[in-house]
């Protein structure tokens, strides 16, 4: 099983780095699921994309596409540090979302067969 790791810092809405990264993520896991672990790292200003009640006005929603991804198994943590800096360790997170921290960052990085960054 190959080991794939996404580590996303854009802001969730405003680019599309994020929603590119997220498409990517969803179009492996859906052409390889059995064979692929993913996990997906959110940093920066990107931490926002793993908050519960999300409502865009128009085009992509994060949210969902997060909470498709966790319930077909992927992995997706927000770092502590940027969460605690923006005031959002405590808010409530899309469903399947954690707060992960730095060190398990180091870990999956070092897991990984390829890492992907966005």
């Amino acid at each position: 099983m190959q080991k794939l790791l996404f580590i996303i810092h854009a802001a969730p809405y405003g680019n599309e780095s994020f929603f590119s990264g997220l498409r990517l993520a969803l179009q492996i896991q859906e052409q390889y699921k059995s064979a692929v672990e993913l996990k997906l790292f959110l940093m920066s200003d990107a931490v926002a994309g793993g908050l519960a009640k999300q409502n865009p006005a128009e085009g992509y929603h994060i949210q969902q596409m997060l909470e498709i991804l966790t319930a077909q198994g992927a992995t997706v943590k927000l770092c502590k540090t940027c969460t605690n800096a923006r005031g959002m360790t405590d808010l409530p997170l899309a469903e399947g979302v954690q707060i992960g921290t730095l060190a398990e960052l180091a870990d999956w990085s070092i897991e990984a067969d390829k890492v992907f960054n966005f």
